[in-house]
């Protein structure tokens, strides 16, 4: 037995005319907003009361059913139109600031957990002694001399320092 397999998969099936089922709800439920609006309005106000709120429903109406822009549904344009504005445009990477996305259904997550870096103690022992260096200005014993000389002294040797350079 032979069946007729339909060429275009990814075309959604239509209802009435050629109208998909979320075109019709979108148009349903908008249509329904829009009637109700003019029924309420039209009793009592003119037709340039009700005729701007009726005519705005119905254009959103039409656009979230109808239209497509760059190919794309008018909802989901109007989403990556928001997000685009919401978002800030530069970009930039800290290393170890996000997470990644490890899906809840894998064991590699267990194996991250267990997995842990080494901490260098010779890292954070040079990185101290280099901490040392910069804040003494060449090491611990230009700090002891610093603190025993006097600031008549500190000037009178830079002094002697200018000068020298200043010969040379």
């Amino acid at each position: 037995m032979q069946f007729k397999v339909p060429q275009d998969v990814q075309r959604k099936d239509t209802i009435i005319w050629s109208l998909t089922i979320q075109q019709l709800i979108i148009c349903g439920i908008g249509g329904g907003i829009a009637y109700a609006l003019y029924i309420q309005l039209s009793k009592t106000y003119f037709l340039e009361v009700w005729l701007p709120p009726v005519v705005i429903i119905s254009a959103i109406t039409l656009a979230f059913a109808f239209l497509r822009i760059h190919n794309l549904p008018f909802d989901e344009f109007l989403m990556h139109f928001i997000e685009y504005h919401m978002l800030p445009r530069q970009r930039s990477w800290i290393q170890g600031a996000g997470k990644p996305f490890i899906p809840p259904f894998d064991d590699t997550k267990k194996k991250i957990e267990k997995v842990q870096p080494k901490k260098d103690s010779k890292k954070k022992k040079s990185l101290a002694e280099l901490t040392e260096v910069l804040d003494t200005q060449g090491g611990a014993d230009n700090t002891e001399k610093a603190k025993e000389l006097t600031s008549q002294e500190k000037k009178d040797g830079l002094k002697q320092l200018i000068n020298q350079n200043y010969n040379n």
